[in-house]
């Protein structure tokens, strides 16, 4: 399905029916949360989306940055068009960033987040560790667009904290023309004003309920660090997740039954307020 919007269109999916919840990525598209959205359409009525300037969701000006705040805008309308919000939010990397500013500036849209390692470089513990990961985001980023694909995403790993073999790496590496524009839009466009954004920490404790997720198996890794400084900043206590950064994908069912238990608890301390 198409929506329409002022500086393009968004491709979005619907499953199920039920309570709504949102599953959302960025640079991921749709396609990447399909068996958990699966699972999840039992009893919720499930809306995946392609984020702008990714795959099948074109914006008018492809030059176009994409900023937490646009992608913001761009969730409260999905979610206001197809009339079944306030939602709840699975949100991931990218996705968890975009989920945040929407909880900043369209806190009615929303009444419970999940945001799944945000990799928020201003929540690393020391400013030594920030203008390294400025300085380590600027060569990755200077690499892939000077045409070294590969090495921009040997970089990206190596920045992340995340070890592969040479041969899955290569498996990473985009294939196909469309894979290809996306991946170059990530780097052109996605990735400084996703890492280098700063939400405001007391709109965020006003809004609705808010839960960082960390995998169980990324220790030590670039998002597991600025997940557990952002959910120190929050007064949170993160919730542990199966899996790495990407654990929806490499065991959705496992994933989908931690996610019923966070959705649970915090709709049971909703209903105690």
């Amino acid at each position: 399905m198409i929506l329409t919007t002022p500086d393009g269109h968004l491709y979005y999916e619907l499953r199920g029916a039920g309570p709504l919840v949102v599953l959302l990525g960025a640079p991921m598209d749709a396609d990447a949360f399909a068996p958990l959205a699966d699972l999840l359409a039992e009893d919720h009525t499930v809306l995946t989306t392609d984020p702008r300037g990714i795959n099948r969701s074109r914006l008018a000006d492809p030059d176009r940055d994409s900023t937490p705040e646009q992608r913001a805008g761009d969730l409260a309308r999905l979610i206001e068009h197809v009339d079944a919000g306030p939602a709840a939010v699975l949100a991931s990397s990218g996705g968890a960033v975009s989920t945040l500013a929407c909880a900043q500036a369209f806190p009615e849209r929303l009444h419970t987040v999940v945001a799944h390692e945000p990799p928020l470089l201003e929540f690393l513990p020391t400013e030594q560790d920030r203008a390294r990961a400025r300085e380590a985001t600027e060569d990755m980023i200077t690499t892939y667009l000077a045409g070294d694909v590969r090495g921009g995403w040997v970089k990206f790993l190596a920045n992340a904290g995340i070890q592969l073999p040479a041969e899955v790496v290569d498996q990473l590496l985009p294939a196909t023309p469309q894979a290809r524009a996306d991946d170059r839009y990530q780097y052109e466009h996605m990735i400084r004003p996703t890492t280098y954004w700063k939400p405001d920490l007391a709109a965020l404790a006003g809004g609705p309920e808010i839960v960082i997720g960390i995998g169980e198996e990324s220790g030590g890794q670039f998002c597991e660090r600025t997940s557990n400084g952002l959910a120190a900043a929050l007064d949170r206590r993160p919730a542990k997740f199966p899996g790495g950064h990407v654990g929806f994908v490499e065991d959705p069912p496992a994933f989908a039954e931690r996610l019923r238990e966070v959705l649970r608890d915090r709709a049971s301390v909703g209903d105690r307020r």
